[in-house]
């Protein structure tokens, strides 16, 4: 079965890029797509270069990190051990060491919790922790798949403060999918509606967000 068909999208260096869509529109289609995580065709490239046959681990190599829906978190390993899996791609072992301290500092609930069993954490906190664990690849491109998924308001407003404080201060590209409408178009410079894997509507958040079909269809009013 094919879940996307001519899906076109581009994300700029250092620019923040929502998807948009019901159920079944083929959004975190999309993220495995671009990390190899499933099959796929045609065109995808990376920094003007080709990822689209390579594994998932030469496309994280390459500077691809996806949080998956569902966190991932390995919950028997420590949230330390965790924090280190995300650099198994790199070799720099004393800049992945420093790189632990610069992560952390963006998330001090887990820096208090380096020694505790990732499955004991919170919701919100195995979040913050897939999160984190992704940014110790360094990479140039971080997809997120619907990092809200059953947390509470005051959590996804502090990941999304987060994410966009790395997209704005240190250029990290990303891409996002996300249920919530509205707090993926404020946390993003442009959007694409998918709808049965095709892109239907794309362009500026601030433009997609005043489209009547959007508002209808997302933002509930």
């Amino acid at each position: 079965m094919t879940a996307l068909k001519g899906v076109s999208l581009r994300v700029d260096e250092g620019e923040a890029v929502a998807v948009l869509g019901a159920n079944g529109a083929g959004k975190t289609t999309t993220l495995r797509a671009v990390s190899g995580t499933v099959r796929r065709s045609g065109r995808i490239e990376l920094a003007g270069k080709s990822i689209a046959r390579r594994s998932p681990e030469a496309v994280a190599r390459a500077g691809v990190a996806h949080v998956p829906e569902g966190r991932g978190t390995l919950t028997g390993l420590t949230v330390r051990e965790n924090l280190r899996l995300g650099a198994y791609t790199r070799r720099d072992r004393k800049a992945v060491a420093e790189d632990e301290r610069r992560v952390l500092s963006h998330f001090p609930l887990l820096e208090e919790r380096g020694s505790q069993q990732a499955g004991t954490l919170s919701g919100g906190e195995q979040q913050m922790l897939a999160l984190a664990r992704a940014l110790m690849l360094r990479p140039r491109l971080l997809l997120l798949d619907e990092p809200s998924l059953g947390l509470a308001p005051l959590v996804v407003a502090e990941i999304f403060r987060i994410v966009r404080e790395l997209n704005e201060r240190e250029g990290l590209a990303v891409l996002v999918v996300e249920q919530n409408a509205a707090l993926a178009l404020d946390a993003s410079s442009r959007a694409y509606v998918l709808e049965v894997g095709r892109v239907v509507l794309e362009g500026p958040s601030a433009r997609l967000r005043r489209d009547d079909a959007v508002r209808r269809s997302y933002l509930g009013y």
